[in-house]
Protein backbone atom coordinates (compact mmCIF):
# COMPACT_ATOMS: atom_id res chain seq x y z
CA UNK A 1 0.00 0.00 0.00
CA UNK A 2 1.14 3.54 -0.74
CA UNK A 3 0.06 6.95 0.56
CA UNK A 4 1.07 10.43 -0.55
CA UNK A 5 0.45 13.65 1.34
CA UNK A 6 1.62 17.23 0.93
CA UNK A 7 1.61 20.23 3.26
CA UNK A 8 2.51 23.90 2.78
CA UNK A 9 5.35 25.87 4.25
CA UNK A 10 4.67 29.10 6.07
CA UNK A 11 5.87 32.56 6.86
CA UNK A 12 5.22 34.25 10.17
CA UNK A 13 3.96 37.77 9.64
CA UNK A 14 3.89 38.82 13.30
CA UNK A 15 4.60 37.36 16.73
CA UNK A 16 7.46 34.86 16.34
CA UNK A 17 9.17 34.09 19.65
CA UNK A 18 6.38 35.86 21.56
CA UNK A 19 4.10 32.95 20.61
CA UNK A 20 6.25 30.64 22.76
CA UNK A 21 5.07 32.70 25.77
CA UNK A 22 1.37 32.35 24.92
CA UNK A 23 1.16 35.59 22.95
CA UNK A 24 -0.81 35.70 19.67
CA UNK A 25 0.84 35.36 16.29
CA UNK A 26 -0.17 35.83 12.66
CA UNK A 27 1.12 33.54 9.95
CA UNK A 28 0.19 32.39 6.47
CA UNK A 29 0.66 29.19 4.53
CA UNK A 30 2.61 29.76 1.32
CA UNK A 31 2.44 28.21 -2.11
CA UNK A 32 5.51 26.04 -1.62
CA UNK A 33 4.99 22.54 -0.25
CA UNK A 34 6.59 19.38 1.11
CA UNK A 35 5.37 16.16 -0.52
CA UNK A 36 5.85 12.85 1.32
CA UNK A 37 5.32 9.46 -0.27
CA UNK A 38 5.20 6.44 2.04
CA UNK A 39 5.14 2.89 0.66
CA UNK A 40 4.96 -0.40 2.51
CA UNK A 41 7.73 -2.90 1.75
CA UNK A 42 8.93 -6.25 2.98
CA UNK A 43 11.51 -6.45 5.74
CA UNK A 44 11.80 -4.41 8.89
CA UNK A 45 13.82 -1.35 7.83
CA UNK A 46 12.62 2.12 6.93
CA UNK A 47 14.41 3.76 4.00
CA UNK A 48 14.15 7.57 3.80
CA UNK A 49 15.31 9.69 0.87
CA UNK A 50 15.25 13.46 0.37
CA UNK A 51 16.78 13.85 -3.11
CA UNK A 52 16.43 17.64 -3.13
CA UNK A 53 18.73 17.80 -0.11
CA UNK A 54 21.01 14.86 -0.99
CA UNK A 55 20.08 13.13 2.26
CA UNK A 56 19.33 9.46 2.85
CA UNK A 57 18.68 7.47 6.00
CA UNK A 58 17.90 3.94 7.14
CA UNK A 59 16.01 3.34 10.37
CA UNK A 60 16.60 -0.12 11.76
CA UNK A 61 14.14 -2.21 13.79
CA UNK A 62 15.92 -1.24 17.00
CA UNK A 63 15.50 2.47 16.33
CA UNK A 64 19.10 3.04 15.19
CA UNK A 65 19.44 5.57 12.35
CA UNK A 66 22.17 5.47 9.72
CA UNK A 67 22.42 8.37 7.31
CA UNK A 68 24.44 9.66 4.39
CA UNK A 69 24.57 12.59 1.99
CA UNK A 70 25.83 16.15 1.83
CA UNK A 71 22.67 17.91 3.05
CA UNK A 72 21.40 18.61 6.55
CA UNK A 73 20.70 15.17 7.95
CA UNK A 74 18.92 16.60 11.02
CA UNK A 75 15.69 16.74 9.01
CA UNK A 76 15.59 12.92 9.21
CA UNK A 77 14.86 13.20 12.94
CA UNK A 78 11.40 14.66 12.27
CA UNK A 79 10.49 11.78 9.97
CA UNK A 80 11.82 9.08 12.29
CA UNK A 81 10.03 10.62 15.27
CA UNK A 82 6.77 10.68 13.29
CA UNK A 83 7.24 6.98 12.48
CA UNK A 84 7.81 6.20 16.17
CA UNK A 85 4.56 7.97 17.09
CA UNK A 86 2.53 6.30 14.33
CA UNK A 87 4.31 2.98 13.63
CA UNK A 88 3.31 0.85 10.66
CA UNK A 89 4.13 -2.90 10.81
CA UNK A 90 6.91 -3.99 8.45
CA UNK A 91 9.26 -1.98 6.31
CA UNK A 92 8.67 1.35 4.60
CA UNK A 93 10.10 3.51 1.87
CA UNK A 94 9.66 7.23 2.53
CA UNK A 95 10.49 9.76 -0.17
CA UNK A 96 10.29 13.53 0.37
CA UNK A 97 10.13 16.21 -2.32
CA UNK A 98 10.72 19.69 -0.96
CA UNK A 99 9.89 23.07 -2.49
CA UNK A 100 10.68 24.93 0.75
CA UNK A 101 14.20 26.10 1.65
CA UNK A 102 15.35 24.11 4.66
CA UNK A 103 16.35 25.98 7.81
CA UNK A 104 15.13 29.28 6.34
CA UNK A 105 12.32 29.94 8.81
CA UNK A 106 9.62 28.81 6.38
CA UNK A 107 8.43 25.76 8.30
CA UNK A 108 10.12 23.04 6.24
CA UNK A 109 10.33 20.65 9.20
CA UNK A 110 6.69 21.27 10.16
CA UNK A 111 5.49 20.70 6.59
CA UNK A 112 7.46 17.45 6.34
CA UNK A 113 6.20 16.32 9.75
CA UNK A 114 2.55 17.09 9.00
CA UNK A 115 2.70 15.42 5.59
CA UNK A 116 4.49 12.35 7.00
CA UNK A 117 1.95 11.90 9.80
CA UNK A 118 -0.92 12.27 7.33
CA UNK A 119 0.51 9.62 5.01
CA UNK A 120 1.21 7.25 7.92
CA UNK A 121 -2.34 7.72 9.21
CA UNK A 122 -3.64 6.72 5.79
CA UNK A 123 -1.46 3.58 5.77
CA UNK A 124 -2.79 2.69 9.23
CA UNK A 125 -6.34 3.07 7.85
CA UNK A 126 -7.08 5.60 10.55
CA UNK A 127 -8.16 9.22 10.54
CA UNK A 128 -7.14 12.30 12.50
CA UNK A 129 -9.01 15.58 12.52
CA UNK A 130 -6.84 18.59 11.78
CA UNK A 131 -6.72 19.78 15.38
CA UNK A 132 -5.40 16.40 16.55
CA UNK A 133 -2.98 16.22 13.63
CA UNK A 134 -1.51 19.65 14.38
CA UNK A 135 -1.12 18.69 18.05
CA UNK A 136 0.64 15.43 17.16
CA UNK A 137 2.97 17.24 14.73
CA UNK A 138 3.78 19.79 17.44
CA UNK A 139 4.66 16.90 19.74
CA UNK A 140 7.15 15.66 17.11
CA UNK A 141 8.77 19.10 16.90
CA UNK A 142 9.03 19.28 20.69
CA UNK A 143 10.71 15.88 20.81
CA UNK A 144 13.25 16.87 18.16
CA UNK A 145 13.90 20.52 19.04
CA UNK A 146 13.29 20.54 22.78
CA UNK A 147 11.27 23.76 22.45
CA UNK A 148 8.83 24.82 19.73
CA UNK A 149 5.67 26.86 19.33
CA UNK A 150 2.54 25.25 17.84
CA UNK A 151 2.46 27.91 15.10
CA UNK A 152 4.33 26.13 12.30
CA UNK A 153 2.45 22.85 12.54
CA UNK A 154 -0.91 24.64 12.88
CA UNK A 155 -0.35 26.67 9.71
CA UNK A 156 0.96 23.69 7.74
CA UNK A 157 -2.06 21.66 8.81
CA UNK A 158 -4.82 24.21 8.32
CA UNK A 159 -3.46 26.41 5.51
CA UNK A 160 -4.61 29.96 4.81
CA UNK A 161 -4.08 32.98 7.03
CA UNK A 162 -3.94 31.89 10.65
CA UNK A 163 -4.28 33.81 13.90
CA UNK A 164 -2.96 31.78 16.80
CA UNK A 165 -4.45 32.87 20.11
CA UNK A 166 -2.41 32.85 23.29
CA UNK A 167 -3.66 29.47 24.48
CA UNK A 168 -3.08 27.71 21.16
CA UNK A 169 -6.52 28.17 19.60
CA UNK A 170 -6.25 28.46 15.83
CA UNK A 171 -8.49 30.89 13.98
CA UNK A 172 -8.53 31.04 10.18
CA UNK A 173 -8.93 34.58 8.90
CA UNK A 174 -10.25 35.81 5.59
CA UNK A 175 -7.83 37.97 3.63
CA UNK A 176 -9.68 40.50 1.46
CA UNK A 177 -6.91 40.69 -1.16
CA UNK A 178 -3.46 39.35 -1.90
CA UNK A 179 -0.35 40.17 0.13
CA UNK A 180 2.51 41.28 -2.17
CA UNK A 181 5.38 39.59 -0.34
CA UNK A 182 8.95 38.69 -1.22
CA UNK A 183 11.04 36.19 0.74
CA UNK A 184 14.84 36.38 0.78
CA UNK A 185 17.06 33.97 2.69
CA UNK A 186 20.68 33.75 3.69
CA UNK A 187 23.03 30.84 3.11
CA UNK A 188 23.46 30.56 6.89
CA UNK A 189 20.64 28.79 8.74
CA UNK A 190 19.75 29.45 12.35
CA UNK A 191 19.03 26.68 14.85
CA UNK A 192 15.45 27.14 16.04
CA UNK A 193 15.89 25.26 19.31
CA UNK A 194 19.01 27.23 20.23
CA UNK A 195 17.40 30.56 19.35
CA UNK A 196 14.25 29.84 21.36
CA UNK A 197 16.45 28.77 24.28
CA UNK A 198 18.50 31.97 23.93
CA UNK A 199 15.42 34.17 24.22
CA UNK A 200 14.27 32.16 27.23
CA UNK A 201 17.69 32.65 28.85
CA UNK A 202 17.52 36.44 28.35
CA UNK A 203 14.01 36.49 29.79
CA UNK A 204 15.18 34.54 32.84
CA UNK A 205 18.02 37.02 33.33
CA UNK A 206 16.03 40.21 32.63
CA UNK A 207 12.30 39.50 33.03
CA UNK A 208 11.40 43.15 33.66
CA UNK A 209 13.08 44.09 30.39
CA UNK A 210 12.07 41.19 28.15
CA UNK A 211 8.44 40.79 29.29
CA UNK A 212 7.47 44.30 28.08
CA UNK A 213 9.05 43.49 24.70
CA UNK A 214 6.88 40.39 24.43
CA UNK A 215 3.82 42.41 25.47
CA UNK A 216 4.62 45.02 22.81
CA UNK A 217 4.81 42.23 20.22
CA UNK A 218 1.37 41.09 21.36
CA UNK A 219 -0.06 44.58 20.78
CA UNK A 220 1.62 44.80 17.37
CA UNK A 221 0.10 41.46 16.35
CA UNK A 222 -3.37 42.47 17.48
CA UNK A 223 -3.17 45.76 15.58
CA UNK A 224 -1.75 44.00 12.52
CA UNK A 225 -4.77 41.70 12.39
CA UNK A 226 -6.99 44.76 11.99
CA UNK A 227 -4.67 46.30 9.39
CA UNK A 228 -4.65 43.09 7.33
CA UNK A 229 -8.42 42.88 7.28
CA UNK A 230 -8.72 46.56 6.39
CA UNK A 231 -5.95 46.32 3.76
CA UNK A 232 -4.20 49.29 5.36
CA UNK A 233 -0.84 49.26 3.60
CA UNK A 234 0.74 52.08 5.58
CA UNK A 235 -0.10 50.69 9.01
CA UNK A 236 0.86 47.16 7.98
CA UNK A 237 4.27 48.34 6.78
CA UNK A 238 4.88 50.34 9.96
CA UNK A 239 3.97 47.37 12.14
CA UNK A 240 6.29 45.02 10.25
CA UNK A 241 9.14 47.45 10.88
CA UNK A 242 8.25 47.80 14.55
CA UNK A 243 8.09 44.01 14.94
CA UNK A 244 11.56 43.80 13.40
CA UNK A 245 12.92 46.22 15.99
CA UNK A 246 11.46 44.13 18.79
CA UNK A 247 13.00 40.95 17.37
CA UNK A 248 16.33 42.75 17.19
CA UNK A 249 15.94 43.61 20.88
CA UNK A 250 15.44 39.91 21.65
CA UNK A 251 18.84 39.16 20.13
CA UNK A 252 17.79 37.00 17.16
CA UNK A 253 19.00 39.30 14.37
CA UNK A 254 22.23 38.97 12.39
CA UNK A 255 24.19 41.43 10.22
CA UNK A 256 23.16 39.47 7.11
CA UNK A 257 19.46 39.54 7.97
CA UNK A 258 19.64 43.20 8.94
CA UNK A 259 21.27 44.05 5.61
CA UNK A 260 18.46 42.37 3.68
CA UNK A 261 15.80 44.05 5.81
CA UNK A 262 17.19 47.51 5.03
CA UNK A 263 17.96 46.64 1.41
CA UNK A 264 14.29 45.76 0.88
CA UNK A 265 13.16 49.02 2.43
CA UNK A 266 15.61 51.01 0.31
CA UNK A 267 14.12 49.36 -2.80
CA UNK A 268 10.62 50.46 -1.88
CA UNK A 269 9.23 47.89 0.56
CA UNK A 270 6.77 49.45 3.01
CA UNK A 271 7.90 47.03 5.69
CA UNK A 272 10.37 44.19 6.14
CA UNK A 273 11.38 41.88 8.95
CA UNK A 274 12.80 38.53 9.92
CA UNK A 275 10.35 35.67 9.56
CA UNK A 276 10.85 32.67 11.81
CA UNK A 277 13.35 32.11 14.57
CA UNK A 278 16.13 34.33 13.17
CA UNK A 279 19.85 33.79 13.62
CA UNK A 280 20.00 33.27 9.86
CA UNK A 281 17.25 32.15 7.54
CA UNK A 282 14.72 34.48 5.94
CA UNK A 283 13.20 37.92 5.82
CA UNK A 284 9.90 38.99 4.32
CA UNK A 285 9.37 42.25 2.46
CA UNK A 286 5.91 43.78 2.01
CA UNK A 287 6.08 45.68 -1.25
CA UNK A 288 2.71 46.71 -2.70
CA UNK A 289 3.26 48.05 -6.21
CA UNK A 290 7.01 47.42 -6.05
CA UNK A 291 7.34 43.65 -5.74
CA UNK A 292 9.50 43.21 -8.83
CA UNK A 293 11.82 46.07 -7.89
CA UNK A 294 12.33 44.71 -4.37
CA UNK A 295 12.73 41.16 -5.68
CA UNK A 296 15.40 42.21 -8.18
CA UNK A 297 17.33 44.16 -5.53
CA UNK A 298 17.32 41.28 -3.06
CA UNK A 299 18.33 38.78 -5.73
CA UNK A 300 21.50 40.78 -6.25
CA UNK A 301 22.57 39.76 -2.74
CA UNK A 302 20.83 36.51 -1.78
CA UNK A 303 18.25 33.96 -2.91
CA UNK A 304 14.81 35.57 -3.15
CA UNK A 305 11.39 34.78 -4.59
CA UNK A 306 7.80 36.04 -4.39
CA UNK A 307 5.32 34.05 -2.29
CA UNK A 308 1.57 33.77 -2.34
CA UNK A 309 -1.04 32.58 0.13
CA UNK A 310 -1.93 28.88 0.05
CA UNK A 311 -5.54 28.37 1.11
CA UNK A 312 -5.01 24.60 1.15
CA UNK A 313 -3.42 22.99 4.17
CA UNK A 314 -2.31 19.36 4.34
CA UNK A 315 -3.98 17.07 1.84
CA UNK A 316 -3.80 13.51 0.63
CA UNK A 317 -2.87 13.11 -3.02
CA UNK A 318 -3.85 10.34 -5.43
Amino acid sequence: MRAVASAPGKIILFGEHAVVYHKPALAMAVNRRARVEVEETGGDQIFITLPDLDVEGVLGPGGELEFSGTGKVGILNYITQAVKLLPVPGGLKIRVKLEIPIGAGMGSSAAITVATLTALTQLRRESLDKTALASLAHQVELEVQGAASPMDTAVSTHGGLVYLHGQGEVENLELPGELPLVVAYTSYRGNTGELVAGVRHRRDLYPRVVDPILEAMEMVTQRARKALQEEDEEVLGDLLNINQGLLDALGVNTPELSRMVYLARSAGARGSKITGAGGGGSIIAYAPGKTQKVLKKLQEEEEAFPVGLSHQGVELED
